[in-house]
């Protein structure tokens, strides 16, 4: 024990105010207390909004508290989420939520509800001790099964994940930013507030805007923020081009009951209503286009929300086409992502989509400004409002992404067709054993064996001479549908459609080969048997199976079917794949595993 030396005071009022405080208490009286600038700080402190940005592939379970992850929030009683974050998509982020006590709790009370004795290192329980003297915002989360390779985390401050920057215009008039934004920039306050609960009906929202703005980010974040409050979600696939739920080429109506924690190839379903249109953009048939959204349309009951996703095809004929899907869908609320400075799409409130004319609709004409009598006037409003578009009655919520290269054609992260072929492959993950292993080839998967007389056949992009029809459905890609028509076979060839039919969707598969002397398809997919029995039709359109598949086909011997590097050039209807020159392929630093 040493005397340590009394020091001076220090100069100032807050020198004095120590001096004053430590000789208090050292005399045994109650201590004053300290300065503001000395005094220490509580124990839950609040901390600066963080978020812990991560890529990879895991199972989420939180610990303790709440986190919210694109929109959906995760509590501790609930499940393991799988979870992707792949380096080709943007980036999942964790954020913690408020929570409902503080988390100081006994950390033995904590592992005995929650199972954390086995989970917990020594490590990670003095982990969670140190956290829990943070704040009551804090949480605890695990990612189980975290063995991607190109794994990141990064503690981002403000969150990294946020997209937008939320500048709503209702009615034209620009409402102020809300504080707090999320992942998408749209605060939950402002997400919640499209839905008002004095609103009659049940809502639909319709999605537009042009490509690269954050659309599908957009939907998925909107359908987990509403399935914190709801058991279940519509949701309409109005985008051939880029789908969530299916493979590309189809319109289709799904029922969301989990939350959408990935990119479109994580998590393929088979929704409640498809048709397979057959191409990734409708501008050769734009007519067929709205016959088919109106079909799918139809099997809508009401019940739930629905969230519309549409094309960011939205110059000139798209732009119009856009209107006739406003106006043939009716939706109580539009959000309409734009960018500051791009102009050829205006802002789509109501009075606008009343006045333009559509594809196929008319517009409400103008006022004429010659001047008649009140019999007149009269006269030309009721002829006026004769095959004229009724005053459509919704809410308009204008977004701008703020994220960078928004907007811009070509910009994207990865080229829509490799992600279209990834929805494939994701699809056809289904034909695989659940256990983690090789993945088996083509040629060692049984096919389904189905005449001729069967099942009807049309090619929807292309004309095709019936002495060449054999020749496009081998080796290629086709819906398996249903028509309500009886098929007829009159001859002992295959049965051609002579249009291509809006009919029901059941789902997909690979024509693997042609048996002409047993007149026999023979089809892979993971179509259910209870549900191929329905099916009497195949759709062959403009979706071509992945290159992968036919080229990574290994254990074969010799030449790879299908697959040939003796090809003549000189034969009629041949040729290389033409190259879209004015279009710079981007180069990455990752590899990219179809397996």
């Amino acid at each position: 024990w040493r005397r340590r030396r009394r020091r001076r005071p220090r100069r100032g009022r807050a020198g004095r105010a120590a001096a004053a405080w430590r000789g208090g208490a050292r005399r045994g009286a109650r201590p004053a207390p300290p300065p503001p600038a000395s005094r220490p700080p509580p124990p839950h402190a609040a901390l600066p909004p963080q978020a812990l940005t991560f890529t990879g592939k895991c199972r989420l379970r939180c610990l303790y508290g709440a986190v919210r992850l694109l929109g959906f929030a995760v509590a501790s009683h609930q499940p393991g989420l799988p979870v992707f974050s792949p380096a080709t998509h943007c980036a999942l982020s964790l954020e913690a939520l408020p929570a409902e006590r503080p988390p100081a709790a006994d950390l033995r009370q904590l592992r005995a509800a929650r199972g954390l004795r086995a989970a917990l290192s020594p490590l990670a329980e003095a982990r969670v001790k140190v956290m829990a003297r943070f704040s009551p915002e804090c949480a605890v989360v695990l990612l189980e099964h975290l063995d991607t390779p190109v794994t990141r985390f990064l503690l981002s401050h403000p969150p990294l994940s946020r997209l937008f920057e939320p500048q709503v215009r209702a009615g034209g008039a620009v409402c102020p930013p809300r504080p707090a934004p999320s992942q998408t920039g749209l605060a939950q306050s402002e997400s919640i507030f499209v839905f008002p609960a004095e609103d009659e009906g049940v809502p639909v929202v319709l999605v537009c805007g042009p490509k690269n703005t954050g659309k599908s980010t957009f939907n998925r974040y909107l359908i987990n923020l509403l399935l914190n409050r709801l058991p279940s979600i519509e949701y309409m696939e109005c985008d051939i081009g880029q789908t969530e739920f299916t493979p590309p080429g189809c319109v289709s109506l799904s029922n969301v009951t989990e939350p959408i924690l990935g990119p479109p190839f994580t998590h393929q379903q088979m929704p409640c209503k498809m048709v397979y249109y057959g191409q990734t953009s409708c501008e050769q048939d734009t007519e067929r286009y709205l016959d088919v959204v109106k079909y799918v349309f139809s099997s809508y009951k009401k019940e739930v929300p629905l969230v519309i996703n549409t094309m960011g095809w939205v110059k000139g004929e798209g732009l119009l086409l856009l209107i006739d899907i406003i106006r043939l869908l009716s939706p109580s609320h539009i959000v309409q992502m734009d960018v500051y400075d791009w102009k050829a799409m205006a802002p789509l409130t109501p009075e606008y989509v009343h006045l333009s004319p559509g594809l196929y609709t008319k517009g409400k004409q103008q006022a004429k400004c010659k001047q008649v009598g009140a019999s007149e006037v009269e006269n030309w409003r009721s002829s006026e409002g004769e095959g004229d578009a009724s005053a459509p009655e919704y809410k308009l919520l204008y977004v701008h992404p703020e994220f960078p290269r928004a907007g811009i054609a070509g910009e994207a992260r990865v080229h829509s067709s490799i992600l279209r072929d990834m929805s494939i492959l994701g699809y056809l993950g289904q034909l695989q054993s659940p256990d983690i292993g090789a993945v088996l080839p083509l040629h060692s998967l049984v096919p389904y064996q189905v005449p001729f007389s069967a099942v009807a056949l049309r090619v929807i992009h292309s004309d095709v001479a019936p002495t060449n029809i054999m020749y496009a459905v081998n080796a290629s890609w086709v819906g398996l549908c249903r028509i309500p028509d009886e098929i007829k076979c009159e001859s002992e060839g295959p049965v051609l459609l002579t249009q291509t039919p809006v009919c029901d969707c059941l789902g997909f598969g690979i024509v693997r080969g042609v048996e002409m002397e047993r007149k026999l398809y023979h089809i892979l997919t993971p179509v259910p048997p209870e549900n191929l029995r329905q099916v009497n039709c195949l759709l062959l359109g403009n979706i071509s199976i992945p290159n992968c598949i036919l080229v990574g086909q290994q254990g074969v011997e010799g030449e790879i079917p299908y697959v040939t590097s003796d090809y003549n050039y000189s034969i009629l209807g041949s040729g290389k794949l033409k190259k879209k020159k004015h279009f710079k392929r981007r180069e990455y630093a990752f590899e990219c595993d179809y397996a």
